[in-house]
């Protein structure tokens, strides 16, 4: 079933160097502006983002700096980029956290009042989430076909939980899973460790995500002003960082966990022990 429109709406994917609204770049955008008659219009563009594109953003969206180096920069499109949605809706997947606010971001850094005051905002995402949750009550009636009486309890929670694993065991048992770098595998075997692996989203090092490992299996801080960088580093050169996490309120697994990390360290010569 086709939208019935009113005004025009822009359906908008941007991809960029990063995660981080304030600071990454788009490298890409791509934008399906359809019409109250049902007319398409589609503009599709990459854009030199004027700051190195990390690797772990490269290999999700395949754009490299090579790729984008004598493209233009986003300054450069904004005024045809905010003439081609002036007086659109605006839509997307997870757009109302992400694609959104970060072109809002590019362009009122390139000098554009962009406003999405008095404009629609539709979010796919949010509609699939709230049509098909993913609560315990909902994933119980999906895999198990059964109601679940006394949710929230923590034994019926418990014994739902082990139900839905034993069925996801036999439901997906023989099914392939696509990964981001096109990896082909049937991840749902009957082993609790690579059950883990692929259940493991996020690879912490402490329990809430404060700290995670890069792609070297190194310790780095996921949070805050060293965002990305070593612990063994921000330790060696602001010792007094420990001291003000120590101090501050963090979660004692994550204070244990910097605790283990700087006497490490300490041992293999890189800071000292206060």
């Amino acid at each position: 079933m086709e939208l019935k429109l009113k005004r025009p709406i822009a359906f908008i994917d941007i991809e960029t160097t990063g995660l981080q609204v304030a600071t990454d770049k788009i490298v890409e955008i791509s934008i399906v502006k359809i019409h109250p008659n049902g007319k398409r219009e589609i503009k599709t563009r990459r854009i030199n983002p004027e700051m190195p594109i990390p690797k772990e953003s490269s290999e999700i969206h395949g754009i490299y700096d090579d790729d984008v180096k004598d493209e233009p920069t986003f300054k450069q499109l904004a005024r045809s980029l905010d003439d081609f949605i002036k007086n659109c809706d605006l839509a997307g997947y997870n757009s109302n956290k992400f694609d959104i606010p970060l072109l809002a971001e590019e362009f009122l850094k390139a000098g554009i009042d962009f406003e999405v005051e008095n404009r629609s905002l539709l979010d796919v995402q949010n509609i699939f989430h709230k049509m098909e949750q993913r609560t315990l009550v909902a994933a119980y009636k999906f895999y198990c076909e059964k109601d679940l009486t006394n949710a929230h309890s923590a034994e019926a929670d418990t014994m739902a939980t082990l139900e839905i694993m034993e069925s996801m065991l036999d439901r997906y048992a023989d099914t392939e899973f696509k990964d981001k770098k096109g990896n082909i595998t049937k991840p749902i075997v009957n082993d609790v460790k690579a059950l883990s692996e692929f259940s493991t989203v996020n690879r912490h090092v402490d329990l809430i995500g404060h700290i995670v490992y890069n792609e070297q299996n190194e310790p780095i801080f996921n949070f805050g002003k060293y965002k990305g960088v070593l612990v063994s580093e921000v330790f060696a050169k602001e010792p007094s960082y420990y001291d003000w996490m120590m101090k501050g309120q963090f979660p004692e697994y994550t204070k244990k966990v910097i605790t283990k990390l700087k006497v490490k360290n300490a041992f293999s010569g890189n800071i000292k022990l206060s």
